[in-house]
């Protein structure tokens, strides 16, 4: 995970409390150097709504997400590449690493 600049210092409860009420989105594969960087090649393949509470309590360092809207209807067709985190006023929290294998999101 990579988080925007105004997020280093938080720690990881204040990034899940930024982030009620707010978006996950799914890309493809072109991912920019950080957060902090505009998204410009990579296709949006899902947008994930989160309720407020955005996060459920984590065990063993993983946290569920609560989704506001459930499915989630996908916007395009691609490999995944990362997912970015955004509060509810569209700023950028967090890049994830998305897809099989060892990733941040699964």
């Amino acid at each position: 995970m990579k988080l925007a600049q105004m997020f280093v210092e938080g720690g990881l409860d204040a990034v899940k409390a930024a982030a009620d009420g707010g978006k996950l989105t799914v890309y493809t594969v072109a991912r920019p150097v950080d957060p902090d960087h505009h998204v410009g090649r990579s296709c949006v393949l899902v947008n994930f709504d989160l309720a407020s509470p955005a996060f459920d309590p984590g065990s063993n360092g993983a946290s569920l997400p609560n989704l506001a809207a459930n499915p989630a209807i996908a916007t395009g067709t691609g490999t995944p590449g990362f997912a970015r985190l955004f509060q509810a006023d569209g700023t950028a929290i967090a890049d994830l690493s998305a897809g099989p294998g060892d990733t941040d999101i699964k």
